[in-house]
């Protein structure tokens, strides 16, 4: 054999050594540390901090992350509860996403039957094992780039309000993405998955109305009523909802409609979302719903003024990525249940109207797809028109539990979550790994993801130049 031949071919066999050898010390750290990171996603879970409001959720991980030796840099973006937390020195950048935000109305105990906690809010996304499980990441892949003196940084980024309040968006407008490398994200589910992602673009308002309040039997002449505005508008774009493409969603809900019915209302609002996978159609539909909501403000002789309140790109998949956090899942496999865990969620099975839970698909990994059909909306979809992004879920509800539900919230604030959420940090670390030993995968994905994009894209944030909406839930 020629001696270079064999020279190459043994670096590449060394290289293959080091690399599962610092895999596998990896999963036997994150092992060790399951109970201290269960520990702090429960301690999240009980704070249950809606979007802008993570102020303890954000502190807890900024001092977690800062007693490992990260750099923390607070109040990013004009966000007060943003950060980032970065180790290392110089190329490549990798960079890893926490949320950590709550659900209004979604209060529930740790218990297989709709029982409040009588809290405002609710983690029935699961974003409480989401910070937490990339945290966990970032730290491993840190304490790996320590022992072995390894050259690049491991950017963890605090991400507020990813339920409607498009957090994402700022970071990617203030351009601190522009030096990073990659991306790895993740989210809670009732499976495991890493196949291709997709998401619907979106954008959201306010839609507020002014009108003259009066005695509503004495004299309801006088008055002009906010709330028929908000109907009017509500009528007029369900019946816009026939004559646009069929792949669209469109929701919306009554935040103030008056105090009183014996009282003309003097001012009523409504929240709206538009959504599609092609954030051009979403932009044309929302000027639909604005048409309407001014139509409405003529017909009851109101006046009528709305807040942009996010606005969300699709996603951008990236195969190149997406397939390395593949190979790595199935590397680390899924979630076992204990017989007492099975007896939960046989039980969350039964109020979820199922005949049974298949407890198979928590240990099972989907297969890998390089298609998917979008649902549900996510900010990332903005950082994945910055950088070459890849995502992935874990089960961390009992299968067949949908995101959004008391189930979820029962799950996630048992060892259910917990196990599901290192599923997670063992998948980001590993892939986070491949990518500062082998840098052609990261140059792989900047090529796919420039054809991709486009080489003329200019980024522009569908939710405008208005400041975050920091009392969106308040």
């Amino acid at each position: 054999m020629n001696k270079n031949i064999l020279g190459i071919a043994i670096l590449l066999s060394s290289i293959a050594i080091f690399s599962q050898n610092n895999k596998k010390n990896i999963l036997n750290e994150l092992d060790s540390k399951k109970d201290s990171y269960g520990i702090i996603a429960q301690k999240i879970w009980n704070y249950a901090e809606m979007g802008y409001l993570e102020e303890k959720s954000a502190a807890l991980l900024q001092k977690t992350l800062s007693d490992e030796g990260f750099t923390i840099t607070k109040g990013i973006a004009g966000m007060p509860t943003a950060f980032i937390a970065e180790y290392g020195k110089g190329e490549p950048v990798i960079a890893i996403l926490g949320e950590y935000d709550a659900l209004p109305g979604l209060s529930q105990q740790a218990v297989p039957e709709k029982k409040s906690a009588n809290k405002r809010a609710g983690h029935a996304c699961g974003h409480h094992l989401f910070g937490t499980a990339s945290a966990a990441a970032s730290i491993a892949v840190k304490n790996w780039i320590k022992t072995n003196k390894i050259k690049g940084t491991v950017r963890f980024y605090g991400c507020p309000a990813e339920e409607g309040g498009s957090g994402k968006v700022y970071l990617v407008r203030e351009g601190l993405f522009n030096d990073v490398d990659a991306v790895l994200h993740w989210h809670p589910n009732s499976k495991n998955d890493a196949s291709v992602g997709a998401s619907l673009a979106n954008k959201s308002a306010k839609f507020r109305f002014y009108g003259v309040s009066a005695h509503a039997a004495i004299s309801p002449e006088k008055g002009r009523s906010a709330l028929d505005a908000v109907e009017a508008m509500n009528m007029m774009v369900n019946m816009m909802r026939e004559h646009i493409p069929q792949e669209s969603r469109i929701h919306y809900v009554i935040t103030n409609g008056g105090k009183a019915p014996n009282v003309v209302p003097d001012f009523a609002e409504v929240y709206y979302y538009a959504r599609h996978s092609n954030r051009k159609t979403v932009i044309n539909i929302f000027d639909r719903i604005l048409k309407a909501a001014e139509g409405a403000a003529l017909g009851t002789e109101t006046k009528m003024d709305y807040e942009m309140i996010g606005g969300t790109h699709e996603l951008l998949p990236n195969l190149t990525l997406q397939k390395l956090m593949y190979d790595n899942l199935v590397k680390v496999g899924g979630v076992t249940y204990t017989d007492k865990e099975k007896v939960f969620a046989d039980k969350i099975a039964i109020s979820l109207g199922l005949e049974g839970v298949e407890i198979e698909t928590a240990l099972k990994i989907q297969p890998y797809k390089t298609e998917a059909k979008p649902f549900g909306s996510t900010d990332v979809g903005d950082i994945s028109f910055a950088v070459p992004t890849a995502g992935m879920s874990s089960a961390t509800w009992v299968p067949g539990t949908p995101a959004h539900s008391w189930q979820a919230v029962a799950a996630g604030g048992t060892d259910i979550g917990n196990k599901g959420m290192m599923v997670a940090a063992k998948t980001i670390a590993l892939t986070a790994i491949d990518l500062f030993l082998d840098n052609s995968l990261i140059e792989k994905a900047k090529d796919e993801f420039i054809k991709k994009r486009g080489k003329d894209f200019k980024y522009i944030p569908l939710l405008g130049d208005r400041a975050p909406a920091l009392d969106y839930r308040k």
